[in-house]
């Protein structure tokens, strides 16, 4: 057996590790690669193989080695960078500590939350959920009970192709559908079969970001504007594109109907995929609502949606709307059992669907949203008029423009004030500000974008309305208020000039 490497320099496919005991193997290799790192056998800065030849080596499906790898990093014991591969992250030298009197903290915790992406777990519909699940027991057949199908249960597969088709605009068959543990998952599958590079829009979730790059895809920004993503700016090297066209994330608005048709136009003449996030698609306010780009052309469009906005993330129910060629692969992607999604929450989310009970809690929670979202824009009329709210026709959540460098002093004032809230900036593309334009071609796209986009990189707070308890809101916008800058001063007049001299 090779001895262990201490060093940072790259190993080859072998790692030797010893998977002792049973259990997860995920779980047994997480173990293995800590007390690894923890011994000092692997040395901070070591490259590891990639997670395919790792998985290999050891037996292993390579989803379980990259998910390892994944949660490694999340954990802070590797370092994943695109180009570079995944590393065990470098560490500071301990310091002994010096015992000093420390000034009280204003807040020790958020009281206030306004973080996006996390809806009030309050709402859950308990008593609505609790009848789907009796009914969904009572008639589930015994296969519901024995290994579980990677495909998903196709009581589901069925209710949400019904469902999708009707509310969404989606052309899918049942067949078409496989069922995952949420976005994420999704996303992580399409990465296995898909291969990079992808691009991305500028604007996204970097949780989204780092997934791909934990498993080998790299992105690069596609910019943003009035009209949602630049898809012009798609070449024949990309294999994929990722899009939130429904509601751009997080600048809000949908993909304009001329760049929707291009981009399925992109797909088929190169081959490329897109991938469309419908994370909040049943959310419509002052808009008739967008049906989904993969009904455009469902050979060349990957749907990924799942419940955690409209119900819950605690289910860890999604699903991925694939074109026929990509179902086998995505399927042996994911393994020959189930192991992600229980079988029985999935046999009453197709009972809540069938019941009518999901279009009941969509509507109610649509209701709720909107009131949440009117009572920020009016407070923000009456105490901070100069503060634009953008992207509120649609979603969980609203941007609003500050002036231009004020976005980490409005972020470090809300936590003054115990309100978590996000900056605009935390979801820009590491690339988007240093992307370069350069030569006769790079000066008339960035005219062209600084024509569309004004302010392309700009500051603002993210404003997830959708969080806070009922009886916190008011208290959590008043807050919020509190945290905002104040009206900027208009600019001092030029001192007069003397006269040129004859």
């Amino acid at each position: 057996m090779n001895s262990w490497v201490n060093s940072a320099e790259i190993l080859g496919s072998d790692l030797p590790l010893e998977l002792s005991g049973t259990g997860n193997r995920r779980a047994l290799l997480m173990d293995a690669l800590r007390e690894a790192v923890r011994s000092g056998r692997l040395a901070p800065g070591t490259r590891l193989p990639p997670y395919r030849s790792l998985a290999a080596d050891l037996g292993l499906a390579r989803n379980t080695v990259a998910d390892a790898y994944a949660e490694l990093v999340a954990e802070g014991w590797l370092a994943a960078r695109q180009g570079s591969g995944t590393r065990v992250a470098e560490r500071a030298a301990p310091v002994t500590p010096v015992h000093r009197a420390r000034t009280p903290e204003r807040v020790t915790r958020p009281v206030h939350d306004l973080v996006q992406g996390q809806p009030d777990p309050s709402v859950f519909p308990r008593t609505a959920w609790l009848a789907s699940a009796r009914r969904a027991l009572a008639a589930a057949p015994d296969d519901a009970f024995g290994p579980g199908d990677p495909h998903g249960r196709p009581e589901l597969r069925r209710a949400l192709a019904g469902y999708l088709a009707r509310v969404r605009g989606v052309r899918a068959a049942p067949e078409r559908i496989v069922l995952c543990s949420g976005a994420a998952h999704g996303l992580r599958l399409l990465a296995d079969v898909v291969g990079g590079p992808w691009a991305a829009e500028e604007y996204g979730l970097p949780f989204h970001r780092e997934l791909l790059a934990s498993h080998g895809v790299g992105t690069r920004p596609l910019g943003v504007d009035a009209d949602g993503a630049r898809v012009d700016g798609l070449t024949r090297r990309d294999r994929a594109v990722l899009l939130t066209p429904a509601h751009q994330f997080p600048t809000g608005g949908p993909l304009h109907p001329a760049r929707r048709a291009a981009v399925v136009d992109w797909a088929r003449v190169t081959g490329g995929l897109v991938v469309e996030d419908d994370y909040d698609g049943e959310f419509r306010y002052d808009r008739q609502p967008v049906g989904a780009v993969q009904g455009l052309d469902p050979e060349h469009v990957v749907l990924v949606g799942s419940v955690s906005k409209s119900l819950s993330p605690a289910l860890r129910i999604g699903w991925m709307v694939l074109p026929q060629r990509l179902v086998a692969p995505v399927v042996a992607a994911k393994g020959e059992r189930e192991q992600f999604s229980s079988a029985t929450e999935q046999l009453t989310l197709a009972d809540f669907i069938d019941s009518g009970a999901y279009d009941r809690q969509v509507r109610r929670m649509r209701q709720r949203h909107r009131r949440r979202r009117d009572q920020l824009v009016a407070a923000l009329h009456a105490r901070a008029p100069h503060v634009r709210v953008t992207g509120i026709a649609a979603g969980l959540h609203a941007v609003l423009e500050l002036p231009p460098g004020t976005e980490r002093s409005a972020v470090r004032a809300a936590a003054w004030q115990g309100l978590a809230v996000e900056g605009l900036g935390d979801y820009l593309h590491p690339g988007a500000e240093h992307s370069p334009r350069t030569g006769e071609a790079g000066a008339v796209r960035a005219a062209r974008d600084a024509e569309a986009s004004p302010v392309p990189h700009r500051d603002g707070l993210v404003v997830g309305y959708a969080t806070p308890a009922e009886s916190a809101y008011p208290e959590t916008l008043d807050a919020l208020c509190r945290s905002l800058p104040p009206v900027s001063p208009p600019p001092a007049p030029a001192p007069p000039q003397p006269p040129a001299a004859p």
